[in-house]
């Protein structure tokens, strides 16, 4: 199972940074750690890593725009330019995967904020795989508002396409900001009951113990106009929460574009260095015993041209240099009655179907065939029954055997392959 080291960025090069590793299925494989980032290297070995940046510097938002890959990437500064501020050449974009409902989940942060964070990662000679704003380390439930309380900010998922932090407020009004109490008094005003139960929210929330102490008023009044609330205390903080999200793939890389990881091919062939070696001796060996066959053949049939050269001066004195002896031995054979006897086969084969053709006049052949001494006819007959009468008589000349390949009914009419070969073959 691929393990992961998830290093959480401070808000600055000199703040600690918090790391954990996980697995795949988000299983910790041991406690958080906080101190300077260049000490998280001797945590990372094998291990793929996954950096956490500041989800308070990254618009985090969605766009439903029906191009992708290159197309897609060039297209999403004219799509969010009249939301932004800032000058779209100042600014980075990232696009995640088309979700189900057909939108892509985007994130935008400010090119010079993305360098600095790259900046710190190189100076602590760390390489991540991917860089995923923390907000995306809530799990996405649908029909469930995912709500992580720490550090005075709120991380919300709405379970469908919000995914964000909102700083310096309490959770019921960061509910309230993304319009979830608002949609439950709507709800709340429909007449029919039972549909309104079936849209009700539930509430999910990761907080420290303080924080559930600090927020108890919040909560009760949270409690009343939801479905279900669920509190669950992080004491370990927020980290072992945020990394097993990221593990199993959420979140929007933001390494896209020219800041795209480089694959380095140099590494994923060395531990193939010796197998390739050995190949590439087999390789060797092979090619120079191909050549030294060719050197032998190439004697061998100079050696024979020439004494075939020797013996046709003595048949034919004077005759000029023979460059095709196979041609001449064919002409030799040919005009001395040895030629192929194929042409002898085929005429006989068509003697013995004309036979039984005239004795079945109401058949006809379609198309005729010949190679490899195998005739091949192709017969429309009106049953099965006159198709075996052929068969049956070319069979009974003892020099031929015929066998149906195949029938087709065709209206009235049946459609047949037959073979025809020498009763020997």
């Amino acid at each position: 199972m691929t393990e992961f080291l998830v290093i959480r960025l401070g808000d600055s090069q000199d703040s600690p940074a918090n790391w954990i590793a996980v697995d795949s299925s988000g299983a910790r494989q041991g406690p958080p750690v906080t101190g300077p980032l260049g000490e998280a290297i001797a945590d990372i070995g094998e291990r793929t890593v996954i950096v956490l940046v500041p989800g308070a510097e990254v618009l985090t938002t969605t766009v439903d725009i029906p191009v992708k890959g290159a197309r897609l990437q060039a297209a999403l500064p004219f799509a969010l330019e009249e939301v932004l501020a800032d000058d779209v050449e100042d600014l980075h974009f990232s696009a995640g995967n088309r979700r189900d409902n057909g939108a892509i989940p985007v994130t935008v942060v400010a090119r010079s904020k993305f360098v600095e964070w790259l900046s710190w990662l190189e100076a602590a000679a760390i390489a991540p795989t991917s860089v995923v704003p923390d907000c995306y380390g809530l799990a996405r439930i649908p029909g469930t508002i995912s709500l992580l309380v720490a550090e005075d900010q709120v991380m919300i998922n709405d379970g469908a396409d919000v995914e964000l932090l909102l700083q310096s407020i309490n959770p019921s009004d960061a509910l309230e900001a993304i319009g979830a109490f608002h949609e439950q008094r709507e709800e709340e005003d429909d007449d029919d009951d039972e549909a309104t139960v079936a849209q009700t929210k539930h509430v999910l929330v990761y907080c420290d113990p303080l924080d559930e102490e600090r927020f108890q008023h919040d909560w009760i009044a949270i409690r009343q106009a939801v479905q279900s609330l669920d509190i669950k205390l992080l004491p370990d903080g927020v980290l072992p929460r945020l990394a097993s999200t990221v593990a199993s793939g959420a979140g929007v890389n933001l390494l896209q574009r020219e800041f795209a990881v480089k694959t380095e091919y140099s590494g994923l062939f060395r531990p193939w260095k010796y197998a390739a070696m050995l190949l590439a001796a087999f390789l060797v060996v092979g090619a120079g015993g191909k050549a030294a066959d060719f050197y032998r053949l190439s004697r061998e049939e100079a050696d024979l041209k020439s004494r075939f050269q020797a013996e046709y001066q003595k048949m034919a004195p004077g005759a000029p240099e023979v460059l095709d002896p196979v041609a001449v031995i064919n002409s030799y054979r040919n005009r001395s009655g040895g030629g192929n006897a194929e042409p002898q086969v085929f005429l006989q084969s068509m003697q013995y179907l004309g036979r039984a053709m005239n004795e079945n006049s109401d058949a006809s052949v379609a198309a005729i065939s010949y190679r490899a001494g195998v005739t091949d006819i192709r017969l429309t007959a009106p049953s099965v029954a006159t198709l075996d009468n052929i068969q049956r008589m070319i069979d009974e000349s003892g020099k031929f055997s015929a066998a149906i390949q195949s029938t087709d009914q065709d209206g009235e009419s049946v459609n047949s392959r037959i073979q025809i070969r020498g009763a020997d073959q």
